[in-house]
């Protein structure tokens, strides 16, 4: 190769966009384990599915415009679609939903508007809110009652096979409300020691959540030390979703409590690796802090009057279309000159 001719630098960093996707894919494992532990075969079915499904869905559209198939997909990006969605969709979720989740993401939001680095959504959750809108029967009952309900025994493979692919219904004694629904519409009329009677909560503060949780909180740790993403978008976002339910929410006879809000739920799945998408998110490290607790707030806002309990979608949807403009005003000072320069202004 004729350095003479390219631009600087030459040596290849390490942090290419394969290896970093591969990272974050890798970091997700212990949350994935602990969804298989506590609520069966159905999100590791899912995510070997999406993941597959998002792989050959790129490759097709690519070969469609005609671009190198090969070269494309060593970015990992289409399998991260194909994890978060099989990690963030119920366990039971029929196969025909999971596949419109996927393609949608990867044409729709991903192809549609050039491919990685041109789409201004988060391509998993533009799939995952779209079958959530259209199927909202089989997005809510479809979740798997945790490991030690009393009376509930978890599908085993063939069975969970067959309930996802065979279109068997999945019978009640699989099937269960999740926390965060059960909290929000039993408060309505009873008290917060009666609500929480109900098995999902078990002996902790929400049976199997929170070791899901925990699991996604700990591979969010892994990717801060490992600085393949920056504090600024997961601490904001659950300083803001705290803030909100200490304010609004702190008398847990009316309203979910924060810790329900904190370890039930998608949130740290949400703040870690969804939030955190490098391509529809804010830039600045201002603009990023901005970013997070914009998606804290709006969680809370749909969690707690909104119609559906839980909100990561909506909520990262609503502040990507704000990205724009946050990143407008919050771009960091240019060497030389005493402010940000803007676009359009011109000055220094």
């Amino acid at each position: 190769m004729n350095r003479g001719r390219t631009s600087s630098p030459h040596q290849p960093g390490p942090n290419r966009t394969g290896r970093l996707m591969a990272w974050v894919m890798a970091a997700a494992l212990p949350g994935l384990l602990a969804q298989t532990l506590f609520f069966g075969w159905g999100n590791l079915i899912n995510t070997v599915f999406c993941i597959a499904l998002s792989v050959g869905t790129e490759a097709a559209v690519l070969a469609l415009r005609q671009r190198p198939v090969r070269f494309f997909l060593r970015d990992n990006t289409a399998a991260l679609t194909g994890l978060l969605l099989g990690l963030s969709l119920p366990p039971l979720t029929p196969w025909w939903v999971s596949a419109i989740a996927v393609i949608s993401a990867i044409v729709l939001a991903k192809q549609l508007y050039g491919g990685l680095g041109a789409n201004p959504f988060n391509p998993a959750m533009v799939g995952y809110a779209l079958v959530l809108v259209s199927f909202p029967v089989a997005l809510t009952t479809r979740w798997v009652a945790p490991a030690g309900t009393e009376e509930a025994v978890l599908p085993g493979l063939i069975e969970t096979l067959s309930i996802i692919f065979g279109g068997s219904t999945p019978v009640d004694a699989f099937t269960m409300a999740t926390p965060l629904d059960v909290y929000k519409h039993g408060i309505a009329g009873a008290l917060a020691s009666q609500v929480t009677t109900h098995p999902t909560f078990g002996d902790g503060i929400a049976r199997g959540w929170e070791w899901v949780n925990a699991g996604f909180l700990a591979g969010g740790l892994f990717l801060l030390w490992r600085r393949i993403i920056s504090w600024h978008i997961p601490v904001s976002l659950l300083a803001s979703l705290a803030l909100m339910s200490l304010v609004f929410g702190w008398d847990p006879d009316r309203a979910t409590p924060l810790s329900l809000h904190l370890v039930s739920g998608a949130t740290m799945l949400g703040a870690f690796f969804i939030a955190t998408d490098p391509v529809s998110a804010a830039t600045s490290h201002r603009g990023k802090l901005i970013y997070g607790a914009g998606i804290g707030l709006l969680l809370y806002v749909i969690r707690t009057w909104g119609t559906y309990p839980d909100a990561i979608a909506f909520a990262v949807l609503l502040m990507n279309l704000s990205v724009p403009f946050i990143d407008h005003y919050t771009q960091p000072r240019t060497y030389g000159h005493r402010k940000a320069r803007r676009v359009g202004t011109g000055g220094a």
